[in-house]
């Protein structure tokens, strides 16, 4: 019987990207040794805590 993950992941998130993009993105998979998932839950991690919200224009109704 298969080992049961601790935590596992049901949720897929699917993104387009151009030319460009796709090349900085297998760079950085060649020159990490990572998969296209593992460098995504890296970037969305490190947005998270470095990311300041932008303060907003809107008035309260």
């Amino acid at each position: 019987m298969a080992k049961m993950k601790e935590h596992p992941r049901y949720n897929i998130i699917s993104l387009r990207i151009n030319e460009e993009e796709r090349r900085h993105l297998e760079n950085l998979m060649k020159k990490t040794h990572k998969s296209v998932s593992n460098l995504m839950r890296e970037a969305i991690e490190y947005f998270s805590a470095n990311h300041k919200p932008a303060k907003s224009n809107r008035k309260a109704a």
